[in-house]
């Protein structure tokens, strides 16, 4: 169970950083970026050298010590360093420290200057709450946390990321059909080519999938030139492995992977091997001399978008993600993942078998029955 509660948070951060990265251009544009120190960072003598302490603590992995002391830098620079609250925010939400992500966001609004500044860090503190919330079984947390994307949203309307972190919190409450009518709002408002609005399509399709621990969005061209999305598999069964041609416990289990992809060969089933090779000719020899004919893709490493996505630090490391995409985490060795994936298999077969829904039971993306 703690190794599963371990996943689950993981991925919650991999999640939320994805979606903080993507809000940042929704914030009004920086000043004048020439000059030192670098705009946001503390001018006070006192405070630069505990902002430099700050940051040697976060490269030595001490993330806790780190949040301490970007934060009092900011008061030993008079409350005015933006760029020491919003590292210590990362900092606090990557060690599930939500209190005080919550109160570096409350100290970071004091020194907003613009509306769209403003909207931007009450979206960081409604993704706060409603990790905290996911982390912690709590509704408060997402009754809060949608306060403050509304609060977001009424500064800057034009800020659809904010309508998609509404319609989670509202679904986690089990307002299905407000959650619909933000996931709405987000399609209408952001017209990006993205796994977001791919993930954005389906929790609107169905609310429900947006309270479950679904795969992280991802998207990537295979080795044989597909555009490949995490959303675009919907309705198949997908193991993900990851893997390098250095690594020899990832060699000793490719036959088992040749086994598994063989024996569900025609299902609704795709095997995606994602290597960590940083060496493209090693890993392509590599791929045709052994025949692997399914899906592959070089991340380049530890780094790389997808491994940073799912939280892998080390590898072999296998996930399997049901036809639904909901993330379950699975090991190659494990002598159960065969029965697992026949039975998850079963069910997207019967899910594919099963008569389309009546006329007019569910609404479509421009509000007309279907």
């Amino acid at each position: 169970m703690s190794r599963k509660l371990s996943m689950v948070r993981k991925l919650w951060r991999v999640i939320a950083y994805f979606l903080l990265i993507v809000a940042c251009q929704y914030r009004a544009p920086a000043g004048d970026q020439t000059g030192a120190p670098k705009p946001g960072e503390p001018t006070d003598p006192k405070a630069r050298k505990t902002f430099i302490d700050a940051a040697n603590w976060a490269r030595q992995g001490n993330k806790g010590a780190a949040v301490d002391e970007y934060r009092k830098a900011n008061k030993q620079d008079g409350g005015h360093c933006s760029e020491c609250l919003s590292r210590a925010f990362q900092l606090a939400l990557d060690i599930d420290d939500f209190k005080n992500a919550e109160n570096t966001a409350r100290d970071w609004l004091a020194m907003a200057q613009t509306d769209a500044d403003r909207a931007a860090i009450h979206f960081r503190l409604a993704m706060a709450m409603q990790r905290e919330g996911e982390a912690e079984k709590k509704d408060r947390c997402f009754n809060e946390s949608s306060d403050e994307f509304r609060t977001a949203l009424s500064l800057n309307p034009n800020f659809p990321l904010a309508h998609y972190g509404l319609g989670v919190s509202l679904a986690h409450l089990h307002q299905d059909d407000s959650a619909r009518g933000e996931f709405k709002a987000f399609l209408d408002g952001d017209k990006s080519d993205s796994p977001i609005r791919e993930r954005a399509e389906r929790y609107f399709e169905r609310v429900d999938l947006a309270r479950a621990r679904m795969a992280p969005p991802f998207e990537f061209k295979s080795l044989d030139g597909r555009q490949i999305s995490m959303d675009s598999l919907a309705g198949k069964v997908v193991l993900i492995d990851f893997w390098a041609t250095w690594c020899g416990p990832c060699r000793e289990a490719l036959p088992h992977i040749h086994k598994i992809a063989q024996m569900y060969a025609g299902q609704p089933f795709i095997v995606l091997s994602v290597s960590l090779d940083s060496d493209e000719t090693k890993w392509k020899d590599f791929v045709a001399k052994n025949e692997m004919t399914w899906l592959q893709y070089r991340d380049g490493g530890f780094h790389g978008p997808l491994a940073t996505r799912f939280g892998v630090y080390a590898i072999p490391a296998t996930f399997s993600i049901d036809s639904d995409g909901v993330l379950e985490d699975q090991h190659v060795g494990d002598a159960d993942i065969e029965g697992k994936l026949k039975k998850m298999i079963a069910h997207a077969v019967e899910a594919q078998n099963k008569p389309a829904a009546p006329s007019g039971s569910q609404s479509s993306l421009d509000g007309t029955a279907r």
